[in-house]
């Protein structure tokens, strides 16, 4: 487009005069490009998508007919602001039954979200002054950070690698960038590593947050999908609630990520900050949405189910990597497996190809086996697999999974 008086007046938080002007490619536009590219030269192919990172299935039949009920009802047509007692409600018999957190109160302590990328948009208005540092891991969702540094705030990456079971090192933060640092910012199980924290973890967190007089914010949307126990919350480590907040989501739990939904709990003050400044930026997600996401809050046995079918392709999947020398473990939680990415294939004729990162990995999957998964060269060069593929029934999901062994059979890696 060519260039006029606009071009000089666009805010320098997003580029200033040389907005639209870069010529650099975000990671997940070059994966578009490449499965199109693909699919050109290999007309009628089936592309295995595993770098989906939302659900592959509808809201369950009772969700939607709950929501077309309410759709019904003159009382929800309005704008619903900072929402009703409903889903406050049951957000906090939800962190009490599901994820061990009592006394949440749900008129102080409970705000519905437009979803969490909402919230997470929302919160550093609140929170971030120029030259604030926001603690954040890496790889990791970008949004809290983006906004921050949108209001003059500076990003300090903590590496989540293997060694450390990829949580953050805390002790690793330079001193001269604790006395500045405002947030904390934490996700688990985590997005992209698939990895869980620990009740000693969140201690430690806590501790630290009051050492160094820091607000902990946890995103949990993927709270609920856990394998095996009950979902881990950061709000039932005792004094969570005196330091921070927690994140909750539809999206991922019950299916529900075109709805957006969601729920912010825990420190009051923190709450009632977010509340006056989504006052100023939000109308409120639509009523009759808030109540389906209060019926699914209080019916977790359907979390339940889709966390089962995702263990059981988590299963699967690790099997069909470690057979192609992958190092894969299965996660605690999340649809999400992490692995590290190969240095080289080896083809059966013996011609070799090497890659320099993970990206280079991701599109020669795509290319050559039609497999596509989400590069991460952030902390190590790592591959995210995602469970989330398009299967019609179980017994497509073994047909996916085998179609991938096969895929994956003539060649071997080298890491």
């Amino acid at each position: 487009m060519p260039d006029t008086y606009i071009q000089n007046l666009i805010a320098e938080r997003i580029g200033g005069n040389q907005y639209g002007k870069s010529t650099a490619i975000y990671k997940f536009e070059k994966i578009k490009r490449a499965k199109r590219a693909a699919l050109a030269a290999n007309p009628g192919a089936e592309i295995i998508d595993m770098g989906v990172g939302e659900p592959d299935e509808m809201a369950f039949p009772e969700v939607v007919e709950q929501l077309h009920q309410e759709a019904k009802k003159p009382e929800n047509r309005g704008y619903a602001d900072n929402g009703d007692a409903m889903l406050k409600q049951a957000a906090a018999r939800y962190l009490e039954k599901v994820c061990g957190v009592p006394g949440i109160n749900p008129e102080t302590e409970v705000l519905h979200s437009i979803g969490s990328k909402a919230a997470l948009s929302i919160l550093p208005a609140a929170l971030i002054n120029p030259g604030d540092v926001v603690l954040m891991t890496t790889p990791g969702y970008p949004v809290f950070g983006t906004h921050s540094k949108y209001y003059g705030g500076v990003v300090h990456n903590l590496p989540l690698t293997q060694s450390n079971h990829f949580l953050p090192d805390l002790e690793s933060i330079p001193e001269a960038t604790l006395n500045k640092a405002k947030v904390l910012v934490l996700n688990y199980p985590n997005n992209p590593t698939g990895a869980s924290a620990t009740p000693d973890f969140f201690a430690k967190v806590v501790a630290f947050a009051k050492k160094h007089n820091l607000v902990v914010l946890h995103d949990a949307a993927y709270a609920a999908l856990v394998f095996e126990g009950k979902p881990l919350s950061f709000l039932a480590t005792p004094g969570a609630r005196e330091v921070g907040i927690e994140l909750h989501s539809t999206s991922k739990s019950f299916n529900m990520t075109g709805w957006r939904c969601g729920f912010v709990a825990g420190n009051e003050l923190l709450v009632k900050a977010y509340g006056d400044v989504k006052d100023n930026t939000d109308s409120g997600q639509f009523l009759a949405i808030q109540h389906a996401a209060a019926y699914c809050l209080d019916h977790p046995n359907i979390t339940e189910q889709i966390a089962a079918k995702y263990s059981r392709r988590m299963d699967s999947l690790v099997q069909v990597l470690r057979t192609a020398g992958f190092d894969a473990k299965k996660p605690r939680g999340s649809f999400f497996l992490y692995v590290k990415a190969p240095t080289a294939a080896i083809k059966k004729d013996g011609s070799r190809i090497a890659f320099k990162s993970a990206e280079e990995v991701s599109q020669w999957l795509i290319t050559e086996k039609l497999i596509s998964t989400v590069p991460w060269d952030d902390a190590g060069a790592n591959l995210r697999f995602s469970v989330t593929f398009v299967a019609r029934d179980e017994s497509d999901e073994k047909r996916v999974l085998n179609e991938i062994a096969r895929r994956l059979s003539d060649v071997r890696f080298e890491f």
